[in-house]
């Protein structure tokens, strides 16, 4: 019994004093049984999302600094030039989901982590998530979305099928703009304009009610997404709490000319009273 409980002790204390590495490609693609691929090309990526590398991970430690057995001068010599401002070549990079990888290009990322950099240039290859979790099809719902619209700000939806309600919503929106106009609007501008005059006024009316409170397993925008449909498509009346339908008009784009005047510092609140929300699913278009 003392020999097994030392031999653990042993184990234990080799696994905390044991050098940390970044994240192995190869295990989280495993993990995911993502093997099918999409070139995206070359565009910038935060340094912080790149957490592992493909065949080197064993080289640097969490924080993507290289061991001490690696060659210093060539290191030394990359934050030379990324000091001096010249103009590297892109990494490399896998990505699975949200995480990338470094395939080309490990001292360049550390260097540039190193030096506080946000960003960097990288040509990346995505590799598709093929396990049908809830948090898989979510993200590539998510990502559906935003290549779509083109919107630099991230949605969380937590049901199926909630993304592709959005879209019909810009759609929509997208129509009415062309209908009220004489020259033809791009999807991409008229989920700007969605975002700006009809999505965040709406989000900061039921962030001021203090609704998420009641329901901690939820997202704001899940709400936004509840309330907007019930109130302009379901049209169900006082189904889900007290004050909405006052502050709230029963139509999209009455709502959007009720706040394109109202500065946010004025956007009204919901009654505190509000107690009850009935929460629902609206099934996406395959």
């Amino acid at each position: 019994m003392i020999k097994q409980l030392l031999h653990s002790m042993k184990i234990a204390w080799q696994q905390r004093s044991a050098p940390q590495m970044v994240k192995s490609f190869k295990d989280d693609q495993q993990k995911e049984s993502a093997f099918e691929t999409i070139d995206r090309g070359v565009r910038r990526v935060a340094l912080d999302l790149i957490v592992g590398s493909v065949g080197r991970y064993k080289d640097f430690d969490t924080k993507f600094r290289p061991k001490h057995h690696l060659a210093a001068d060539r290191y030394i010599r990359i934050k030379q030039a990324l000091r001096q401002g010249r103009t590297l070549p892109p990494v490399k990079l896998y990505q699975i989901k949200d995480k990338f990888y470094a395939l080309d290009g490990n001292h360049r990322i550390a260097a540039a982590k190193e030096l506080s950099h946000t960003d960097i240039q990288a040509h990346i290859v995505e590799f598709i998530a093929a396990k049908k979790t809830l948090e898989n099809i979510l993200y590539y719902q998510l990502a559906r979305f935003s290549e779509k619209t083109g919107l630099p700000y991230r949605i969380t939806l937590t049901e199926v099928g909630q993304y592709d309600y959005l879209l019909d919503q810009i759609l929509a929106h997208q129509a009415h703009l062309e209908g009220s106009g004489s020259e033809p609007v791009q999807f991409d501008q008229a989920a700007q304009d969605w975002y700006a005059t009809i999505y965040r006024p709406l989000l900061s009316i039921i962030r001021n009610a203090g609704l998420i409170n009641l329901f901690p397993h939820r997202t704001l925008d899940d709400l936004y997404a509840y309330i907007s449909y019930h109130q302009w498509e379901a049209g169900k009346k006082r189904k889900y709490g007290i004050g909405i339908d006052r502050l709230i008009p029963n139509d999209m784009e009455a709502f959007r000319k009720k706040m394109t005047n109202t500065s946010e510092a004025n956007y009204p609140e919901m009654l505190r009273e509000i107690t009850a929300f009935v929460l629902m699913k609206v099934t996406g278009k395959s």
